[in-house]
C-alpha cells in the first residue's frame, strides 16, 4: 500500500512500512508538517503526544482542519502534570511519560484494531527521552517501526536536533528511510531513499 507524502515543495509517494524522521529545531514550527502528514491519504491516525495533552492535540487538529473523526490520541503527559484524564473513546493514556512499553503497546493496539491506511505521529522522541533513557527510546522506536512494517502503515517521528548530540542524531537517522529536515529559517528538505 502506498501513501502520499506532501512536505514543502516535495510531493511523493512512500510505501507502507515507512518511518519518517522529522528533524527540527527546538522552537521549530512542526505543527504544519505534522498535520499535513496526518490529513493526507489516510483512513485512521494515532497521535502519540508527549508534549501536549489530548485536548491540546484536538485543538491543533481543529486549527489545521484535520478530520478529527479519524483520530486516536495517546496522551502520555497528563498524568505527569497532574491533570485529570478526560474520558473519551478516542483518548488513551499510559501510566507515566516514561512508560515506553505502554506506548509501544498502544501503537500496536491501534494498528491491529483499524483497517485501511493508517498513520502514526510520535511527537516527540526527544520528549520521551527527557522522561526515559535514550537507549530505551531507541529500542521503542525500533519496535514501533517494526509494527509499521508489519501493519503496512507509516509513521512520523519528531526529534529535536538541538537537544541531542551528533552521535545520537546519527543513530536515530539510521533507523529511518525518509528524513524531513526543518531548518531554523523554516526551510524544509526531504531526504528520500533514492536521493
Amino acid at each position: 500500500m502506498d501513501y502520499t507524502l506532501a512536505v514543502g515543495d516535495t510531493d511523493t509517494v512512500i510505501p507502507g512500512g515507512t518511518g519518517v524522521l522529522l528533524l527540527h529545531p527546538s522552537i521549530g514550527e512542526t505543527d504544519r508538517i505534522d498535520t499535513d502528514f496526518l490529513k493526507a491519504d489516510t483512513d485512521h491516525f494515532l497521535v502519540v503526544s508527549t508534549r501536549t495533552t489530548a485536548r491540546e492535540v484536538e485543538q491543533k487538529l481543529e486549527h489545521y482542519d484535520v478530520d478529527e473523526s479519524r483520530a486516536e490520541i495517546l496522551d502520555t503527559i497528563s498524568v505527569e502534570r497532574g491533570y485529570s484524564r478526560r474520558s473519551a473513546d478516542h483518548f488513551h493514556y499510559v501510566s507515566a511519560p516514561d512508560d515506553l512499553d505502554g506506548v509501544v503497546r498502544q501503537v500496536e493496539t491501534f494498528l491491529a484494531s483499524h483497517a485501511g491506511k493508517r498513520r502514526v505521529s510520535v511527537d516527540s522522541l526527544t520528549e520521551l527521552a527527557y522522561y526515559a533513557d535514550i537507549d530505551g527510546v531507541y529500542d521503542a522506536t525500533e519496535a514501533m517501526l517494526d509494527l509499521l512494517a508489519e501493519h503496512d502503515a507509516v509513521g512520523l517521528f519528531h526529534l529535536s536536533r538541538e537537544v541531542h548530540d551528533d552521535d545520537e542524531i546519527r543513530r536515530f537517522r539510521g533507523l529511518f528511510d525518509v528524513v524531513i529536515d526543518l531548518r531554523d529559517d523554516g526551510s524544509v528538505t526531504v531526504e528520500l531513499p533514492d536521493a
